[in-house]
């Protein structure tokens, strides 16, 4: 990878969905369930043979596919008996997540899965030079797979984001129409796409669900419900991720009922009630932290309760009680056939977890369906990063690869 100058860099605006065309399905099944043969490709997918037979001729031309001769049931005569699989091995993606203080980036296969991930302060200078030093920390982790060729990169994060333009605004970062994908872009050398980061969780759920025994199905509705240093909603429709054009649509300042003083100057609001910087405030104001020496962080609340303070478990509580009851009002708004619920304030302490319900019950009028928590656990930033940096190779597989490899 090697840096160009901004003005080459394009975005791609990502394709948070399964896309339905048959090359996007024989590579999605290969990443599923490969190796596996032409004939089971077909069943898989409901392609023809025929048709099968012709996209992963073209995808084995690109270079995304191999075949596995190795492989091959004893007996066995004629090519679509020999089994195939996604060459993930030569290749790799570049995902970023930035978060209001954390940045993480990830290496992926092609396969979705994550080859290694390592964390960084968020840059707090102004945006442009925060951005240059995220893009420089991304190309030297990425450097350290020698063997393998970087296609893309994505960079997932809140805020309203403009993924035509690959622009942001980040409130808390202070950032405003940040050249997010110009600058990334060009730092690494390599095209870029630009996503909110919750609506790119729920595409994670879509994406990369085969990593997980027992994922959410993709037909019908989902509502994605995240919450950790700040809070965010998407919605799944029929394996496609729902993305306004205006740009997502935001909780933070729905009310709670609490005393908690909001930016906007209200106080109650959502974010300002549940988010990890109000829980630390929390701990502090209530002497379970005491703000000396080093900066409290969220974790030490989640030490304190699991070592027996009764108030920090008391704070954690009363955060899964609103979140619960949060969830429920946009479950009944919504009556999607599914929620998830991700994110470190879900995942990171689960004895709150019974509270979440039991909230969540006691506030919903509908009847229970299919509530659960993400299985990416504490990962999910992760993922939706790396989603973000795959959804354009898994949408449109040949036209990718081309871009990527001849840039």
């Amino acid at each position: 990878m090697r840096p160009v100058p901004r003005s080459h860099v394009r975005a791609v605006p990502p394709d948070l969905r399964i896309a339905d065309t048959p090359v996007a399905a024989v590579l999605r099944v290969a990443c599923e369930r490969g190796p596996l043969a032409r004939d089971e490709a077909a069943k898989a997918t409901g392609l023809s043979v025929a048709t099968v037979n012709r996209q992963v001729t073209a995808l084995l031309g690109e270079g995304l596919l191999r075949e596995r001769a190795d492989l091959t049931s004893s007996g066995a005569v004629g090519r679509p008996r020999i089994p195939f699989e996604v060459n993930h091995e030569p290749y790799l993606t570049v995902g970023i997540h930035i978060g209001a203080l954390v940045t993480g980036i990830v290496a992926v296969d092609l396969r979705g899965r994550v080859l290694g991930a390592v964390e960084i302060p968020t840059p707090t200078s102004g945006q442009d030079e925060a951005l240059t030093q995220i893009a420089r920390s991304a190309r030297q982790f990425a450097a350290r797979w020698r063997g393998r060729q970087a296609l893309w990169v994505g960079v997932a994060l809140g805020g309203r984001v403009d993924a035509a333009t690959g622009r942001a605004d980040h409130p808390r970062l202070g950032w405003h129409e940040a050249p997010v994908a110009e600058i990334v872009g060009a730092g690494l050398g390599l095209p870029v796409s630009v996503a909110d980061h919750v609506e790119a969780m729920a595409a994670s759920e879509l994406l990369l669900a085969s990593q997980r025994p027992g994922a959410a199905g993709t037909a019908g509705s989902s509502l994605y419900f995240y919450a950790r240093e700040t809070a965010g909603v998407a919605v799944t429709i029929d394996g496609r991720v729902h993305t306004p054009s205006g740009g997502p649509g935001s909780i933070v300042h729905l009310p709670t009922g609490s005393s908690a003083r909001c930016s906007c100057g209200a106080t109650g609001c959502l974010e300002a009630t549940v988010s990890d910087r109000a829980v630390v405030a929390a701990a502090v104001a209530a002497g379970i932290l005491t703000g000396a020496g080093t900066r409290p962080t969220v974790a030490d609340v989640y030490r304190a309760a699991q070592a027996g303070s009764i108030p920090a478990h008391e704070i954690l509580v009363e955060r899964a009680r609103i979140l619960g009851r949060t969830v429920a009002v946009l479950r009944d708004l919504f009556n999607p056939d599914r929620v998830i619920l991700g994110g470190q304030a879900f995942t990171e302490y689960p004895a709150g977890i019974p509270h979440v319900a039991d909230a969540f019950a006691q506030a919903s009028a509908l009847a229970r369906k299919d509530i659960r928590i993400t299985g990416f656990g504490n990962r999910v930033q992760e993922h939706a990063a790396a989603v973000v940096s795959l959804s354009a190779l898994y949408s449109d597989p040949l036209a990718s690869i081309r871009r990527a490899t001849l840039r």
